[in-house]
């Protein structure tokens, strides 16, 4: 599976998890199928880190579409609650900027130190998936030669949130679906064969804001 046939999973299934919200207002079905999406975007963000020829161009594009779409993303936030969320692309803007101390800083306990501090900063502001969505951005890139490792840390990290989750607001038989939808994201990205594909890099990059202004106006036009 080349790079551009995971964006297409993870665009289709973000689009699912999203029309769940703006149909039904709550977490449904279609909310575990979207759980593949950010794992594949995650992963992404660390192939994007190995081959992209600027990476201060790949940064300041990652923070434009994140500027661009908070709006967009906030209205259709906004249906489920209303809390004040970043959106996913700052998430993976901070992963990025994790992968790129950790490369270029040679003292490996100061740069996992600042890692944390970009944990702590992705939490206190909000960010969609907060510490473990840039944790796991930052882990992707650590195992990204060895398919077993991972596997092996992915299944941890899952495990790891719903532990967390469960631990802070009890269990419910929804956290097992939640579970598997984001464990299913791991047979993609065990699938990729390292080749890019089609280039539509700009295509995905709008995608991203405009599902979500078409999802709510959806939202407006069912209430």
């Amino acid at each position: 599976m080349t790079s551009f046939g995971l964006k297409i999973i993870a665009c289709v299934t973000m689009f699912i998890d999203h029309l769940g919200y703006a149909l039904y207002g709550k977490l449904t079905w279609l909310n575990y199928i979207g759980r593949i999406a950010f794992p594949i975007f995650a992963y992404q963000i660390t192939e994007g880190y190995r081959h992209t020829k600027d990476l201060k161009k790949y940064f300041i594009r990652l923070i434009a579409f994140a500027v661009i779409s908070q709006i967009p993303f906030s209205l259709l936030h906004g249906i489920v609650s209303k809390s004040f969320s970043l959106n996913v692309m700052f998430t993976l803007c901070m992963g990025l900027f994790c992968i790129w101390i950790w490369n270029t800083n040679k003292n490996k306990f100061l740069s996992l130190c600042f890692i944390g501090i970009c944990c702590t900063i992705a939490e206190v502001t909000k960010m969609d998936y907060g510490y473990w969505g840039v944790l796991l951005v930052f882990v992707f890139y650590l195992f990204k030669d060895n398919k077993l490792g991972t596997a092996l840390t992915f299944l941890g990290m899952v495990i790891f949130k719903y532990s967390i989750s469960i631990a802070l607001n009890g269990f419910y038989y929804v956290h097992i679906y939640l579970f598997l939808g984001t464990l299913a994201a791991i047979i993609p990205i065990l699938l990729y064969n390292g080749k890019k594909g089609i280039n539509a890099k700009y295509i995905i990059y709008l995608f991203y804001p405009v599902h979500l202004i078409i999802l709510y106006l959806l939202h407006i036009f069912i209430k």
